[in-house]
């Protein structure tokens, strides 16, 4: 178990996500998703919490909304170092095992909340939430991979 090591890893990982998710909306000029702020509306009214009208409500959804999606995925790479045993699977099976529960962590509730509908997104919308998560599984894979490698010493090649 590497409780230091799973969120620090999934730090660098949401970085990774994020770099994808921004160079995804340069590249094709689409606009920022508006799933993370209703998702923070959800929330907020099943917790019985205002988050005002107007730019003040809209700024707090959407860093509510961003919050949220820090918190999945940390909270994926806190599992992954608290998982028991001193071997973790190949990393490019830890890499899509880490995609793979990033994407559920965030787009399960979402789906149960009925903020979204994976069933009807189209190609072009799976592939805008597909390339980010794969992304942040990979790194957050190497990351952790190369701070809990046994036998490698800091500053060491």
């Amino acid at each position: 178990m590497n409780l230091t090591a799973g969120v620090t890893a999934a730090a660098a990982g949401i970085t990774a996500l994020d770099t994808v998710g921004y160079l995804d909306m340069v590249v094709r000029g689409r606009p920022a998703s508006d799933v993370p702020a209703e998702a923070a509306d959800e929330v907020a009214g099943r917790a019985g919490i205002d988050l005002g009208h107007g730019e003040e409500g809209d700024s707090r959804r959407t860093g509510l909304g961003a919050l949220l999606g820090y918190t999945a995925g940390l909270g994926v790479g806190v599992l992954y170092g608290l998982l028991p045993g001193g071997r973790r699977p190949a990393l490019p099976l830890a890499a899509l095992g880490l995609s793979l529960a990033a994407m559920a962590a965030s787009d399960i509730p979402l789906a149960a909340a009925g903020v979204t509908d994976p069933r009807r997104w189209d190609a072009a919308s799976w592939v805008s939430d597909l390339l980010p998560h794969l992304a942040y599984g990979l790194t957050t894979a190497v990351v952790y991979d190369r701070l809990t490698r046994p036998g490698r010493r800091r500053g060491r090649r």
